[in-house]
């Protein structure tokens, strides 16, 4: 599990920052990705990459202003002239009116995808969920319909104690495959197993959480809570003057994000979603200030990748 920031500016690009865009690559977890918001010329930026279209099964919207949307026709004409099929269909999750938008593009320009497009309007609460993984979504504080959404991986299955298995004299084979399925087994000596006596500890599953452009409020919290990256917005920085400018366009400061990791007990804190005057020591301050606060934390550029690892059982 991987994140790779396609764009992590703000309003407009920048020579340095593109518009939001956040791929969460899941290449060995389900051979696919997901995207988080779709800013202008996000298909630019997957061609510095080595993100397939075509492994691209979802795109979450935040919100609909147009450095989180306005890559998406062009994503999605992309993706069918890359050869998608009707085998490879892609589903939007978002506020209402992403359909409109995106059929309203798609008809003006006379497009026509080569694979189905599934929509989903969301509400609060469970939007998505499989064996593999649960996405939960949660209302912000914007001056439009915006959500934030919290990606919880399932529990892996613990592995097979084979050590344990081979000092008690089991014999490899089908055996061990029975076993690991939880089944009792009789071996030919007359002994009886029960597979769960030769299972380890479930490896947890990871969290990762995305805040994009909101105000402060509690939903944050309730979303980020014991998450392993914590993924926020950084419009402004610390200072009273930033903190007035962050509330008067209902974004957060590094100050809120910081203050969010720290309350949500979050494991790694990511900035992105940065004012084009964020360069050089302006970046150096911002993160000063806010590793006083929350230590784990770091400043998004684009084309970052960051590991998302399992955590180390205590």
């Amino acid at each position: 599990m991987q994140l790779e920031f396609l764009g992590t500016g703000s309003g407009q690009p920048s020579k340095f920052r593109n518009v939001t865009s956040i791929a969460l690559r899941l290449l060995d977890e389900r051979n696919a990705v997901w995207l988080f918001d779709v800013g202008e010329a996000t298909q630019h930026q997957i061609l510095k990459t080595t993100i397939r279209p075509r492994k691209v099964e979802k795109i979450f919207i935040s919100h609909l202003h147009g450095d989180h949307i306005f890559g998406l026709p062009g994503f999605l004409s992309s993706r069918s002239f890359q050869g998608a099929n009707k085998n490879e269909s892609l589903t939007i999750y978002g506020p209402k009116g992403v359909k409109e938008f995106v059929q309203t593009a798609l008809r003006v320009s006379e497009t026509r995808l080569s694979y189905p497009v599934v929509y989903i309007e969301i509400v609060e609460g469970v939007i998505f969920e499989d064996k593999t993984f649960r996405v939960i979504a949660a209302k912000m504080r914007h001056r439009i319909e915006t959500w934030g959404y919290r990606i919880e991986e399932k529990d892996h299955p613990g592995e097979l104690l084979v050590d344990k298995l081979r000092h008690e004299g089991v014999p490899s084979g089908p055996i061990f495959g029975q076993l690991k399925a939880g089944k009792k087994v009789t071996l030919s000596d007359g002994r009886r197993l029960d597979g769960h006596d030769y299972i380890g500890a479930a490896q947890k599953g990871r969290v990762v959480t995305f805040i994009l452009d909101t105000r402060p409020n509690d939903n944050i919290g309730i979303l980020a809570h014991h998450a392993d990256v914590l993924v926020h917005e950084s419009t402004y920085g610390a200072g009273d003057e930033e903190a007035k400018l962050a509330k008067s366009h209902a974004h957060s400061t590094s100050v809120n994000a910081a203050m969010a990791a720290h309350n949500a007990q979050v494991d790694k804190l990511v900035l992105t979603h940065l004012s084009a005057r964020y360069i050089g020591p302006m970046v150096k301050t911002l993160i000063t200030d806010v590793r006083r606060i929350f230590p784990n934390t770091i400043v998004a550029r684009d084309f970052d990748v960051i590991d998302i690892p399992f955590k180390k059982e205590v």
